[in-house]
């Protein structure tokens, strides 16, 4: 419960608990649409999703400070690949966030002029930017715990030479895809931040992806992806170990 008080006093944790519920109301609306007979419970959730959704630009107007704070705190890394990554990840989140700020004035009629379609477009493209940017991090944490995993199994592990030589032999001809993938499985079992960033991450990206036109995906997946990212962002939030930081 003090959990749940500590996050719902966050703007992040309510901006999270918006989120979910948007996308919740986009997977919702695609199984409940093809439906005859559904019309007005349709009608309900796309009102909801609408109210959600411009709830969300009031709880995201001040976030550039945030992303310029989380910039300033990447360069401090001390491995060189996350303080890359991080770094110009931080920096296209802060012109994606400029760019939704925008978006937000455009909508409520302070500048008509602005071209709403060009600034979606550009908020997009540096959404996806942002996010492609994190999975290669995240992608370099894992095989940097992937071969200490490898180190310490080959510590522990004393075969005699006849039982090494058939372990390679099968594990190249037969094995080597499951035994990477439960290598993998291993990885982000032991390292829960890790494997809810990757989580998180792959799942955002299939928005900008849509958007941008580079993979299509439905609104099903759309929904469902947003809504199990917004559900690990809450996981983040409430438990403030549980999120990956910068080494």
């Amino acid at each position: 419960m003090d959990a749940f008080i500590r996050f719902a006093n966050q703007t992040q944790g309510r901006d999270r608990l918006f989120r979910a519920t948007q996308y919740a109301c986009v997977l919702l609306r695609h199984v409940l649409e093809p439906k005859a007979g559904n019309e007005a419970v349709v009608l309900k959730i796309k009102n909801l999703e609408s109210s959600v959704s411009a709830g969300r630009k009031w709880f995201r107007l001040g976030n550039v400070v945030h992303a310029v704070q989380a910039t300033e705190q990447s360069i401090r890394a001390t491995d060189p690949v996350p303080r890359l990554c991080l770094t110009l990840a931080n920096l296209n989140r802060v012109v994606y966030f400029i760019c939704d700020t925008v978006l937000w004035v455009r909508n409520v009629g302070l500048a008509a002029g602005i071209d709403k379609e060009k600034w979606q477009v550009r908020a997009a493209r540096h959404y996806y930017y942002f996010l492609l940017l994190s999975l290669v991090r995240d992608v370099y944490e894992i095989s940097l715990h992937m071969g200490r995993e490898m180190c310490g199994k080959a510590k522990r592990a004393t075969p005699s030479p006849q039982n090494a030589l058939v372990y390679s032999v099968a594990d190249e001809e037969t094995e080597w895809l499951q035994s990477f993938l439960l290598l993998v499985f291993r990885t982000l079992r032991r390292h829960p931040p890790l494997l809810l960033d990757t989580v998180k991450n792959f799942c955002d990206i299939l928005i900008p992806l849509d958007q941008l036109g580079i993979y299509k995906s439905n609104p099903g997946i759309i929904g469902l992806g947003g809504l199990i990212s917004s559900v690990a962002g809450i996981v983040t939030v409430m438990y403030p170990h549980m999120r990956l930081r910068a080494r």
